[in-house]
């Protein structure tokens, strides 16, 4: 006798579920998700914020000091201060500004990601649907353990565009305030490291001595800020000692390439002088 067998077609995921009332126990789960949220925002914006202090001070440490290093080979502290002060300034505004543009693209480039999405999610759900799965086959979860997940995205729609603005785009929602603290802090970390290498310049009159001891203090500078960025984002020593290196390194080589540069100018006489 032959035998039949029957399959069970998968239940279909109603996409207008309504969405089931909160219990004590789920608005405790909320609350706990709530918190989890703030604290990782809190972590996000303080490593942005470490992240726009290293590159602010890193460039106002070295950019500012070969700019007066070489300007100290014409012999004139006044001609240092004036040069220093003036590409300080500049630079600090040129940094901040920089940094602000940057953020406020990355905010319209998610509002336009964002709205793309939520069109797609309202005009073609079923595509949008099929592309939850692949995103979680990606992560290794087969299908019918994903529906689960699925059914709960599909109940609440704001839930359902930040997955795929999560998952599928990979982009993170931009802090409202981020371009603005972005550019002070990057602007003002600027200024304050390219300000150190020139105050040998304005408390000594003789230039060759002034260069000697903002050498001296920018070489100290220079190894504790590259331990100390190292450090905190590996957080081992080696790394730490590899970045004080590195930092010493490279502020070294703009220094000494800056100091030649002009130095080999005013020997050639260009521009007339005497």
């Amino acid at each position: 006798m032959a035998t039949t067998t029957t399959t069970t077609a998968e239940p279909p995921i109603e996409l207008n579920r309504p969405i089931q009332r909160r219990t004590k126990s789920s608005r405790s789960t909320l609350s706990a998700r709530q918190l989890a949220h703030k604290a990782h925002e809190q972590h996000s914006v303080s490593g942005e914020i470490i992240r726009d202090v290293i590159i602010g001070f890193a460039d106002g440490l070295t950019v500012p000091f070969a700019l007066t290093a070489g300007l100290s080979s014409l012999g004139s502290t006044k001609l240092v201060i004036l040069g220093g002060l003036a590409e300080l300034f500049s630079g600090s505004i040129s940094m901040g500004l920089g940094a602000y543009l940057a953020a406020v693209t990355d905010r319209d480039h998610y509002i336009s990601e964002e709205k793309r999405e939520r069109e797609e999610v309202a005009t073609k759900p079923d595509a949008e649907k099929e592309e939850i799965y692949e995103i979680l086959e990606g992560y290794g979860v087969s299908r019918e353990a994903g529906r689960l997940v699925v059914a709960d995205l599909l109940r609440d729609e704001e839930n359902w565009i930040r997955f795929m603005m999560d998952f599928e785009l990979k982009l993170e929602k931009p802090n409202g305030s981020r371009a603005w603290i972005s550019a002070a802090t990057m602007g003002a970390a600027y200024f304050i490291g390219g300000l150190i290498p020139m105050i040998p310049y304005f408390a000594m009159k003789d230039v060759t001595h002034a260069l000697f001891v903002s050498i001296g203090i920018t070489f100290v500078i220079l190894l504790a800020f590259g331990f100390v960025k190292n450090y905190i984002t590996v957080r081992t020593k080696r790394s730490g000692l590899y970045g004080a290196v590195q930092t010493l390194f490279i502020g070294t080589l703009a220094a000494g390439t800056s100091y030649g540069i002009v130095r080999g100018i005013n020997s050639s006489n260009i521009g007339g002088g005497s």
